[in-house]
């Protein structure tokens, strides 16, 4: 059974080089509502190698990042690792769940020396197998992120973590693109995951707004990631694509309207509805009768509200005569007409 939705929040590069701003981003998601706080744990070197061409450079046509080195730009967006310690604690004492994104395994080992209770497989990694067992074997719960993956690949991920001693695994459908057009999130994929590999799911949303993370729960999603910033106009390399914190705390709203209105498949009428069912249409006399007149079309009227037969017995009560006298807006009953 699909369980209430939890929301992560990704700091990522949105504090813009300053720990101060990462615990303000920390403090924020926390009184948004957020369950989890997430980092991504690397370096630019240990990201990719210092090498000055187009190979090692973002796609020119890039909506956030053309042109940029990888190397320049991981330098900019990664959070320092002696930051994280501070980052976990304070997030630990606000009531939310820390973990990250390791990308290579000195960032594995690193979490590890922190206690880090959960991790997540980033996107593009979802094809480092040998990583993927590394973090397996600590045995505790992962989440990976499916963007850019074909389902083989999902596949041979799945069972690299499970071979490795996964055994709380999470998938998460993804469009590796940011922003994402929402006409690319393909949340149908969501049951195919679910069903294929017998995991939980969610959502790794990179589009702007709401909509598809709410679509992505009545779908039966558990997880929603979302990239968190205190303001996109103060700039950075996720900004762009970022909830600031009252989106994201109507976001964490919406989410639990969203499982709610789930509801069970047992349920149909409800207790709320009472005074509908009263209001619901009756048989009513039109005209006044007394004891013996034969009752005809223009006697009674199906009228809100409840009160006197189903609308159904006017064929049958059309030609019977009234056993006592009736008056106009007296309902229709087995004692007077029938």
């Amino acid at each position: 059974m699909q369980q209430r939705p939890k929301v992560i929040a990704e700091v990522s590069g949105n504090h813009n080089g300053s720990i101060e701003r990462a615990l303000e981003i920390v403090k924020a998601s926390a009184s948004a509502g957020a369950h989890y706080l997430k980092l991504q744990t690397y370096t630019a070197d240990t990201m990719t190698l210092n090498v000055r061409n187009t190979t090692f450079s973002v796609d020119e046509n890039h909506p956030l990042w053309g042109g940029q080195n990888l190397h320049d730009l991981y330098s900019v967006a990664y959070t320092p690792w002696e930051w994280h310690a501070q980052i976990f604690d304070y997030a630990k004492k606000l009531g939310m769940t820390p973990f990250s994104t390791p990308f290579d395994e000195s960032a594995l080992e690193f979490l590890e020396s922190l206690s880090v209770v959960m991790y997540k497989v980033a996107s593009l990694e979802i094809i480092d197998l040998p990583l993927i067992k590394q973090i397996a074997q600590t045995g505790k719960p992962m989440i990976i992120s499916t963007g850019t993956a074909t389902l083989s690949e999902v596949a041979r991920a799945t069972e690299a973590a499970r071979e490795a001693g996964c055994k709380d695994l999470t998938l998460l459908v993804c469009t590796s693109s940011y922003p994402a057009d929402p006409k690319s999130a393909n949340l149908r994929r969501l049951s195919i995951l679910k069903n294929a590999f017998n995991v939980k799911i969610g959502i790794s949303d990179h589009t702007i707004g709401s909509a598809v993370s709410i679509a992505a729960v009545a779908l039966g999603a558990e997880l929603i990631e979302r990239h968190v910033t205190l303001r996109r106009e103060d700039g950075g390399v996720d900004s762009a694509f970022s909830m600031e914190p009252a989106e994201l705390q109507k976001l964490i709203s919406d989410v639990d309207d969203a499982y709610d209105s789930l509801g069970s498949t047992d349920s149909w009428r409800t207790a709320e509805e009472a005074e509908s069912v009263r209001l619901r249409p009756s048989l009513y006399f039109t005209n006044d009768l007394v004891e013996g007149d034969q009752i005809t079309v223009d006697d009674v009227r199906s009228v809100r509200p409840s009160g006197g037969l189903a609308p159904e017995y006017v064929d049958i009560i059309i030609g019977r005569t009234v056993k006592v006298n009736v008056k106009y807006g007296d309902p229709v009953t087995f004692d007077n007409a029938f």
